[in-house]
């Protein structure tokens, strides 16, 4: 299973690179899902409601996934297994998540800082297309108006735009650090992995 929580980490994470902007949501909408979530600033609050850190402990960093280091970074993820649902990591990791509740989010992202704690910036959730499918859907999901990233892999091309995922649906909120690319953007200039080696 460490496999696939890397993977998992690797992948979803990742997500969203197909839209070139992301709406700004409604300031109240992102206030309201900072409170709800306000108690994972405290990451031992975090791991008592069942979040489990990626083993690795692997910052995610523009860098680090050979785009723009000015893109900035994700930080280190905390996983709602619950939430999730995974059922599969082979040959794509797959799950039954239509989890869609942000102000009890299946990801959390925190930042690693120079003292070795971790800091929270944001949050973000994920769900698998098939398993959204299944339930009636017929849109992806949105959050603030604005629909969330499809991936989904293309087997015409050499490379893994789902990053060895299922195909599914993905968002982040930056509830807690402010992003100059947007609320909504899946990777912040303003968050570093910088001290991800102090990291606990």
């Amino acid at each position: 299973m460490s496999r696939s929580f890397k993977m998992l980490i690797m992948a979803s994470v990742c997500a969203a690179f197909v839209s070139p902007v992301w709406a700004q949501s409604d300031p109240a909408e992102i206030a309201a899902v900072a409170a709800a979530t306000e108690k994972y600033k405290d990451v031992k609050v975090a791991l008592a409601d069942g979040f489990v850190p990626d083993p690795s402990g692997l910052c995610i960093s523009a860098a680090g996934e050979d785009l723009p280091a000015e893109m900035g970074a994700m930080g280190i993820h905390y996983l709602n297994m619950a939430n999730l649902k995974i059922t599969a990591g082979d040959p794509r990791i797959d799950g039954m998540s239509t989890h869609t509740d942000f102000m009890k989010p299946a990801i959390l992202l925190y930042e690693p800082q120079e003292d070795g704690s971790l800091e929270l910036i944001g949050v973000e959730n994920l769900v698998f297309q098939k398993a959204w499918a299944d339930a009636g859907n017929t849109q992806p999901p949105s959050f603030g108006g604005s629909p969330w990233d499809t991936m989904a892999d293309d087997p015409a091309t050499e490379g893994d735009e789902a990053h060895g995922f299922a195909p599914h649906y993905d968002r982040h909120v930056w509830t807690v650090r402010s992003n100059p690319a947007g609320v909504l953007a899946p990777f912040n200039p303003d968050a570093t992995c910088a001290n991800q080696k102090m990291a606990n």
